[in-house]
């Protein structure tokens, strides 16, 4: 059960984060690798960029994973049994023994012609 609540909660804090990631990233390359341009700033827009994506792909796998342990744990009720299935295993036939002298059988006649 609580393998279940910590996927669950897992993911949503990875989906909050790629949602967070995707924001900032910019189609058309701009987005926040846009306001390194100095070549002397450390990592630069080469390394944002990776950055960036590793982060995405990272945190994709995060949910596809977690989403597979949250499917594996779900919480599942015991197998129902029919009630005729509990009313023929609860039958207690040392107080009432089954016996030819006590099965009620409808007599049938038949026509027979000599």
């Amino acid at each position: 059960m609580w393998w279940y609540t910590l996927s669950i909660v897992l993911i949503l804090i990875a989906s909050f984060l790629l949602i967070l990631i995707v924001l900032v990233q910019n189609p058309k390359g701009g987005g926040l690798s846009s306001g390194f341009t100095g070549a002397n700033q450390f990592g630069g827009v080469a390394q944002t960029n990776k950055f960036l994506e590793k982060s995405t792909w990272t945190l994709a796998l995060v949910i596809l994973l977690f989403s597979f342990i949250g499917t594996i744990s779900i919480p599942r009720q015991k197998e129902k049994t029919s009630v005729l299935t509990e009313a023929v295993e609860n039958i207690d036939f040392t107080q009432n023994p089954v016996t030819p002298a006590n099965i009620n059988v409808p007599k049938t006649t038949t026509n027979t012609q000599e």
